[in-house]
């Protein structure tokens, strides 16, 4: 049986973030099942090579790429990588395009699906309108509140308008949580589904704890900026104070521009910067509970890696990690730092509940798959274009040769 030849196009792929842990994993998906998949992202160097099913194109930044946080950039003159990656496509004969969103290997990926008239494909990772505004909020945090709601409101507002004018062009999207897959498909008018993340449940597991201190450790896995709303942590801290725990330390995985704010004033805390592989999966299981105030993340990989080392979540109640956990059951909600420290002091006081969500967490986070994620993008990808080509025949429109995969399993063609 024959796949889509998918070119897949990500500004994410060798960074330590959500999106390009979902970018490598779908590479090596592709690899695994051989699957034709021809990848464009950036690299240390410009080159191309082959391995198996996959053919990589890797483009190295220039001298005018702008960054926009430790982990992500701009890379300002993209263009000059257009008639290579042309010609590269010509060849490889995509039946469609996939882009991960309007960075400059996305904006290329879409100019080249318009140029050889092939579908464009998108899928929303990153809610880059909320991250604007609270990067302005941050910067001018000395405005009077009032004017300062304001402002980012509109900001977020112009933001999002732009981003989905972007989505607009593609005929199909995918979106990591429920919420989102509504927003999208409702404000483009464009099939959209749901597009969750896997877990190596083997990398990450409760088996890797090595503690033996009687601390309470609390953890926190993620970008330090803003737009994660680290701050909230010294809030939370506060309130635990406040309430009179002592027997507990912050345990903060990560790197940004909130780093020396945290280091500077969490009194109790190890600030163990970027953690990989066994390291992190480490640090996930010798923590008592794992907490996550960002708004912003549309799934939150960081929680799933904490439930998978069997150490209970509490999330925020806006954006997309609180899809993830069951309330009551893996893990709690909050919508403040007091609730935050509420949820913290209720598992901190009660052995038994701690005990029963930390075993309810690894459960549940058994049941996200890498491959059943992307044998349903694929599924997908197949189900729409058997219909574009059923309807371009009812029509009578004069098309391309149907993609080799449908042809070759005999699929009706009027």
């Amino acid at each position: 049986m024959s796949f889509p030849r998918v070119a897949f196009f990500t500004d994410s792929f060798h960074e330590v973030n959500g999106v390009a842990r979902t970018s490598r994993m779908f590479a090596r998906y592709a690899l695994e099942q051989s699957h034709p998949f021809f990848s464009v992202h950036t690299g240390p160097e410009t080159r191309a090579f082959n391995e198996g099913s996959v053919e990589t194109h890797e483009l190295k930044h220039s001298r005018w790429t702008v960054p926009l946080e430790t982990d992500l950039a701009f890379d300002v003159p993209f263009l000059r990588h257009r008639v290579r990656l042309l010609k590269a496509l010509r060849k490889f004969k995509p039946d469609l395009i996939h882009v991960t969103g309007p960075g400059h290997c996305g904006l290329l990926g879409a100019m080249l699906a318009l140029q050889l008239r092939v579908p464009l494909v998108a899928s929303w990772h990153t809610n880059v309108h909320e991250f604007g505004s609270r990067r302005l909020s941050s910067v001018f945090r000395f405005l009077p509140k009032g004017l300062l709601r304001l402002a980012t409101g509109v900001a977020e507002a112009i933001f999002l308008y732009i981003i989905l004018w972007f989505y607009k062009f593609a005929r199909l999207l995918f979106a990591p949580n429920p919420e989102l897959v509504r927003m999208l498909g409702s404000r483009t008018g464009r099939p959209t589904f749901l597009m969750q993340r896997g877990i190596d449940i083997d990398l990450f597991s409760p088996a890797r704890r090595n503690r033996t201190n009687g601390e309470f450790v609390i953890g926190y896995v993620g970008r330090l900026s803003p737009e994660k709303n680290v701050r909230l942590l010294v809030e939370i801290e506060g309130c635990l104070i406040a309430a009179g725990m002592g027997n507990y330390r912050f345990l903060v995985v990560g790197d940004g521009g909130d780093r020396e704010y945290l280091a500077a004033n969490l009194r109790r805390c190890d600030m163990a910067g970027v953690l990989l592989g066994t390291e992190l999966a480490t640090a996930y299981a010798n923590m008592d509970v794992f907490v996550f105030p960002s708004e912003t993340d549309t799934f939150g990989n960081v929680v799933l890696e904490a439930m998978s080392s069997g150490v209970p979540a509490i999330v925020s109640s806006g954006g997309g990690p609180k899809y993830i956990i069951r309330p009551g059951i893996d893990g709690l909600e909050a919508f403040d730092s007091q609730s935050f420290a509420e949820g913290i002091l209720a598992l901190n006081r009660d052995a038994d509940l701690l005990r029963s969500m930390s075993e309810a967490a690894r459960a549940g986070a058994a049941n996200y798959s890498w491959n059943s994620v992307f044998h349903g993008v694929y599924s997908r990808y197949s189900e729409f274009l058997a219909q574009s080509a059923r309807k371009a025949t009812a029509v009578g429109i004069r098309r391309r040769a149907l993609p080799s995969y449908l042809s070759s399993t005999g699929r009706e063609q009027g």
